[in-house]
């Protein structure tokens, strides 16, 4: 019988072969499961169900006291060379019901937009088709969203995202009018006056209608674009009008002052840190701002006016700055007629002597993974369950299917 040492052996002992337990066979390494334990016992017990035995810990593993004695804590077994099992790694979560479902979902999807396709034709007015217009099969009214403030970010409520909508419908001949569902309080001055402008045109270059339906707020630029459509409709708590400029400058020295802050402007002329906050106007630089207030402002009043075939006078006389309510604005002619939504893209229709159409909505923001997918699933004679299931495996790799 050994003796039991306090020193552990070094790793030449621990490589020799597998220790042997008295008394038993030799477990095959390879018949080892992970996560078994040793039994710890020199001349331990036989080996139980599933090839556990007791001896010396695997090479390059933790060891054990010389002879095995002692209990012996758990340990993995690791995959030495002589191949013990290595360390179960994690499956990766297979998603290829989501794969499945989808792809029955697509093919009825499918199936229903070759069905729509058939009986477009027959399509009752007011059925909206969804947002692509190239899917457009008869007449349609197109709707455009302007939610939001007046400003340069490439959407609707922006010249160059309202233009890119303009001109999709101006170039497809199944959209025979526009309405523009207004939700603003204004915005940028320039802005307003730019995409009051591609309205303007769009209707002279195209001969379509475009009606305005205004949501809770058609105010300031957004009136002012508004305001060049044929007909404008309300809802009788609508905020509408506003019309007027402004321009805000903030005097920060008193705050600086208290605060103990000082600043020295280098400028190239004296008014060039008129508007830098570090000081207050001077009476010469007020007037001069106020100005070109004035000139921005004669601007938007010439532009409504042009809108509305209303005097110049008639419309300085509104120029308050003030919003008017939906049932007061009817009454001052600044627009036309209490109405819905619905209303307006039945007046569009009527405008352009469509008696039967469909509404499309056109929209300028930008589609996601799945968005793009759903896009797939719509176009029917062009994409294959193939091309659709190979989409999915590359959301699912991507994370994009959780």
């Amino acid at each position: 019988m050994s003796q039991e040492s306090n020193e552990p052996q070094g790793d030449s002992q621990n490589s020799q072969a597998p220790y042997q337990p008295s008394g038993g066979q030799m477990t095959n390494p390879s018949y080892q499961t992970q996560g078994s334990y040793a039994n710890g016992f020199a001349g331990g017990s036989a080996n139980q169900a599933g090839g556990f035995a007791s001896g010396p810990t695997n090479p390059g593993g933790p060891t054990s006291p010389a002879g095995g004695f002692g209990p012996a804590a758990p340990y993995w077994y690791g995959a030495p060379e002589w191949n013990v099992a290595s360390a179960p790694t994690k499956q990766k979560k297979s998603h290829a019901w989501i794969v499945v479902i989808v792809a029955i979902v697509a093919f009825c999807l499918v199936l229903m937009f070759g069905m729509w396709s058939c009986s477009n034709a027959f399509s009752s007015p007011g059925n909206s088709v969804g947002s692509d217009a190239d899917l457009l099969a008869s007449d349609a009214i197109a709707i455009i969203n302007i939610d939001g403030t007046i400003q340069y970010d490439g959407t609707t409520n922006s010249p160059e995202g309202l233009k890119s909508q303009l001109d999709i419908a101006a170039d497809n001949s199944h959209i025979k009018g526009v309405v523009l569902r207004v939700n603003s309080g204004g915005g940028v001055a320039t802005a307003g006056e730019e995409m009051a402008t591609y309205v303007r045109e769009f209707k002279e270059n195209t001969g379509k209608p475009v009606v305005v339906s205004s949501a809770a707020t058609n105010a300031s630029a957004a009136y002012e674009i508004s305001s060049q459509a044929d007909y404008i409709y309300v809802a009788k708590t609508t905020s509408i009008g506003s019309i007027g400029t402004y321009m805000q400058v903030t005097d920060y020295s008193g705050l600086m002052e208290l605060l103990g802050i000082t600043t020295e402007d280098i400028t190239s002329a004296p008014s060039k840190d008129a508007s830098s906050g570090n000081r207050s106007l001077t009476d010469e630089e007020r007037a001069y701002y106020q100005d070109q207030v004035n000139q921005i402002n004669e601007v938007f009043i010439e532009n409504v006016a042009e809108g509305r075939d209303m005097s110049i006078d008639e419309v300085r006389a509104l120029a308050t700055g003030l919003t008017f309510t939906g049932a007061v604005s009817v009454e001052n002619g600044i627009a036309d007629e209490i109405g819905t939504q619905e209303d307006a893209v039945a007046k569009a229709a009527e405008l352009s002597g469509c008696s039967s159409y469909s509404t499309v909505t056109l929209d300028t923001s930008n589609s996601d993974d799945l968005d793009l997918l759903l896009d797939l699933m719509s176009q029917s004679n062009s994409t294959s369950t193939d091309e659709l299931i190979q989409h999915l495996k590359e959301l699912d790799n991507d994370g994009s299917i959780k």
